[in-house]
């Protein structure tokens, strides 16, 4: 069955990945602040900044069969270094912009429809300098749960929370070979993710293959969140 699917942050990272490999197979809708080579695949684009009001012009279906929300941010700095505004942005971002375009799409959503948003590792494996993305997407692990009870059986509701990924978001944290090889030694598997490894994981969640599926958080992370080799 050809879906309708929705990309919030689509035009790069994990988003763009995502659509590469859906584009081919299902029609895709993009969303985000700009449209990076969307056009390219064939994915039709929508000018759209989560922290501000939500809208879609005539274009986007009447029924969606997919829904995924790819905003984020990498804040890793100490407690005493972030002000109360920093904690504000990422709770906009991460959360509160999800929020607000749920408002919006929920109504769209069809009948076994699958929607994923992305959490951290950082949620279930406490670490240091992560205070403030951790909770924001903590608060993402809380709400998607809560959503996926309130909407089953019609809508199915999963996160997936990785480790580190190779993005344009994470570039300062991999920025030169000395800390990609630090990076990827942290991991059981010695290696930090791509991008196609969390798509993979999100085109799944929106296959009927996962149809079996509501309210989990799935770690795509390297082993990180539950091996210690130490």
């Amino acid at each position: 069955m050809k879906k309708n699917i929705l990309i919030i942050g689509a035009s790069s990272g994990i988003g763009l990945e995502l659509a590469k490999s859906l584009a081919t197979t299902h029609e895709v809708y993009g969303a985000s602040r700009n449209e990076g080579g969307l056009a390219e695949l064939g994915v039709t684009h929508f000018p759209l900044d989560v922290t501000g009001d939500i809208s879609f012009p005539d274009g986007l279906p009447e029924h969606l069969h997919g829904l995924v929300y790819c905003p984020g941010s990498i804040n890793l700095r100490p407690f005493k270094m972030l002000s109360t505004e920093a904690f504000q942005e990422d709770m906009e971002l991460n959360f509160m912009g999800l929020v607000r375009v749920l408002k919006v799409i929920m109504p769209r959503m069809a009948e076994g429809s699958s929607m994923v948003f992305f959490s951290t590792v950082a949620v279930g494996s406490g670490m240091p300098f992560h205070t403030s993305v951790a909770a924001s997407k903590g608060a993402i692990e809380g709400f998607a749960r809560a959503l996926a009870a309130e909407y089953a059986p019609k809508v199915r509701v999963n996160v997936i929370a990785p480790s580190l990924v190779d993005t344009p978001l994470a570039s300062r944290l991999l920025n030169n070979e000395a800390k990609q090889e630090k990076m990827a030694q942290r991991h059981p598997l010695k290696r930090v993710g791509k991008p196609e490894d969390i798509a993979a994981m999100a085109a799944f969640l929106l296959s009927d293959q996962s149809s079996w599926m509501t309210g989990q958080v799935l770690g795509v992370d390297g082993g990180i969140s539950s091996l210690n080799l130490s």
